[in-house]
């Protein structure tokens, strides 16, 4: 058990990296095409942008909320826990 927590932690904090980066990632960022939108990782009340049920930044109401994103650079949602490139609707399985 104590290692599963460990292991939550520390995904945990890497999230609260990515997500404290983010603002940097759009002045570092020349095109748009760079970024890309990744699902089910954010933090309670800072993804970027709309969700099903709301369509404002800041708005999602739980962490890892399936269907809000923070925009990162192309392929790094992909190496990121739980991060998807596309909505998870809440009854989806996987």
């Amino acid at each position: 058990m104590k290692n599963k927590d460990q292991m939550i932690k520390a995904t945990l904090a890497a999230i609260l990296s990515i997500a404290a980066t983010t603002q940097s990632t759009y002045a570092a960022t020349d095109n748009a095409n760079d970024l890309e939108r990744c699902y089910g990782i954010v933090k309670a009340g800072l993804n970027d942008c709309q969700t099903l049920t709301s369509g404002c930044a800041g708005s999602a109401t739980q962490n890892a909320q399936p269907d809000a994103f923070i925009l990162l650079p192309k392929g790094t949602c992909a190496k990121i826990v739980g991060g998807s490139l596309t909505i998870k609707k809440p009854d989806d399985k996987k």
